[in-house]
């Protein structure tokens, strides 16, 4: 009898062994493997898209890495929509600058130059102009109407035809005294079309002196002729997205034009009313001298309409995890996001991430990278199946070439396979793992030692 409770006692110490060993070591046993690891593409735009693809695996420590990713490899195109020319027509553009030619000889052929390359095989554009200077004085020396909305002119309507446009634009005459940069403002806004949207609506302010006169003005030069044509500049935020302006015509920036009203240079004043070429009031600001006309209207200016961006805004990817993946594996983020924002983690209702991106240019790349790992408290129900690493991905965003908003999905995914080695005896808490190793190993020495005393007391009797 004594030998049978020994046995027992022998056999029941080896199973807890047993027991424990398989329990504490399943997670190390454990295999992980990929399936299939298809990219996750959706196309948006002409040639954009948006992917998901696995970009590393470790899985002897059971963890994939991913990538996700927004590229928007857009062509930059030629502006459609309208565009208004404001052109000074002061009698300082008659000054000579070279031997043969004028400064409005300069700003003239090379706005016409510039309408020409525009509308070259783009039939979505249509240009108007207008011109801005004060009226030349009557015979009797008087002054007619300055500072009011009779300092512009209309050059031209909105049109497509080129040689309708250049015809009026050769037909500008040059007799005003006074540069009222006001007026013309507000008459090239008023004929643009409610039509368009603003973000296909373009200004170009072609000048050659510094404003000295805006509607109801005190003085010229004055600090509210300067404040008024600055707030007109910043008005055009409101109609057009793109505004370009150049002034030439200044030889001598730290001349001070009227003294007698305050005390500026001409340079403090451009600063006060157009900002600086790195820090414009509005747009783009070019400041140049008069050998430098005929390079920024045909180079400068036409290359920042010819290769416009094509933006998508207000971008949104929603990623989402199937629940076996979510409520079994960690999260965490390899690479933060070079564009936008996302979510610090997975959302335990959707089991999904949000990737927002305020907007993304032409030839602009977002990356985000982050991994999975299998959790040491995973549960035995998802051993020996094939997982899906996720169930869908989204974008959701706005054209802003057609401000046309739209949506998009793809449900293909990766696929994992988690695997326990088979065992002669039952698994027995398959998921059990470190956090619990050591605490095991220490349950499993104490009972070692008990039934070792025990053995030993109970042979020592039957002796």
């Amino acid at each position: 009898m004594k030998k049978l409770k020994i046995q027992i006692l022998f056999i029941t110490f080896l199973l807890i062994i047993n027991t424990f060993t398989l329990c504490f070591g399943a997670y190390e046993d454990v295999t992980m493997s990929v399936v299939s690891e298809p990219v996750s593409t959706i196309k948006f735009g002409e040639k954009s898209y948006v992917e998901r693809r696995i970009v590393s695996k470790d899985l002897k420590n059971k963890e994939i890495t991913f990538q996700l990713k927004v590229v928007n490899e857009e062509e930059k195109t030629k502006p459609t929509g309208e565009i208004m020319l404001v052109i000074d027509n002061s009698r300082s553009m008659l000054d000579p600058i070279l031997t043969d030619k004028t400064r409005e000889d300069l700003v003239i052929e090379s706005a016409k130059a510039l309408v020409t390359n525009l509308l070259k095989d783009n039939t979505q554009l249509k240009i108007g102009a207008v011109s801005f200077s004060t009226k030349p004085l009557k015979p009797n020396g008087q002054i007619d109407s300055e500072g009011t909305i009779e300092d512009a002119r209309l050059v031209s309507e909105l049109t497509n035809n080129k040689d309708s446009l250049i015809s009026a634009i050769n037909n500008i005459t040059y007799e005003g005294p006074k540069t009222d940069l006001q007026a013309g403002i507000q008459l090239a806004k008023q004929h643009f079309t409610e039509q368009t949207d603003k973000s296909h609506k373009y200004v170009i302010i072609l000048t050659d002196g510094i404003p000295n006169v805006a509607f109801d003005f005190d003085n010229y030069f004055s600090d509210m002729v300067i404040q008024k044509t600055k707030a007109e500049l910043q008005s055009l935020s409101s109609v057009a997205s793109n505004v370009i302006t150049m002034l030439t015509g200044i030889t001598n920036g730290e001349a001070k034009p009227n003294a007698t009203i305050n005390d500026k240079t001409n340079n403090e004043i451009i600063e006060e009313v157009f900002g600086t070429t790195t820090n414009p009031t509005i747009g783009k600001f070019y400041y140049v001298t008069d050998d430098k006309i005929e390079q920024t209207i045909t180079n400068d200016i036409y290359n920042d309409l010819s290769a416009i961006p094509r933006i998508f805004k207000d971008i949104k990817v929603v990623d989402t995890f199937s629940k076996e993946i979510a409520d079994n594996f960690t999260f965490s983020y390899v690479k933060a996001p070079n564009f936008g924002t996302i979510s610090d983690k997975i959302d335990t209702t959707t089991n999904s991430i949000t990737w927002n991106i305020p907007e993304l240019k032409s030839d602009e790349t977002a990356i985000v990278q982050y991994k999975i790992k299998l959790k040491e408290g995973y549960s035995k129900d998802i051993l020996d199946k094939v997982l899906n690493t996720h169930t869908k991905l989204d974008i959701t965003y706005t054209d802003s070439y057609t401000n046309v908003t739209d949506s998009k999905s793809s449900d293909v995914t990766p696929q994992i396979r988690l695997v326990e080695p088979e065992e002669d005896l039952p698994k027995v808490l398959p998921k059990a793992g470190k956090t619990v190793l050591f605490g095991g190993i220490a349950i499993v020495a104490l009972i070692s030692i008990v039934f070792g005393i025990r053995y030993i007391t109970i042979k020592n009797n039957m002796e």
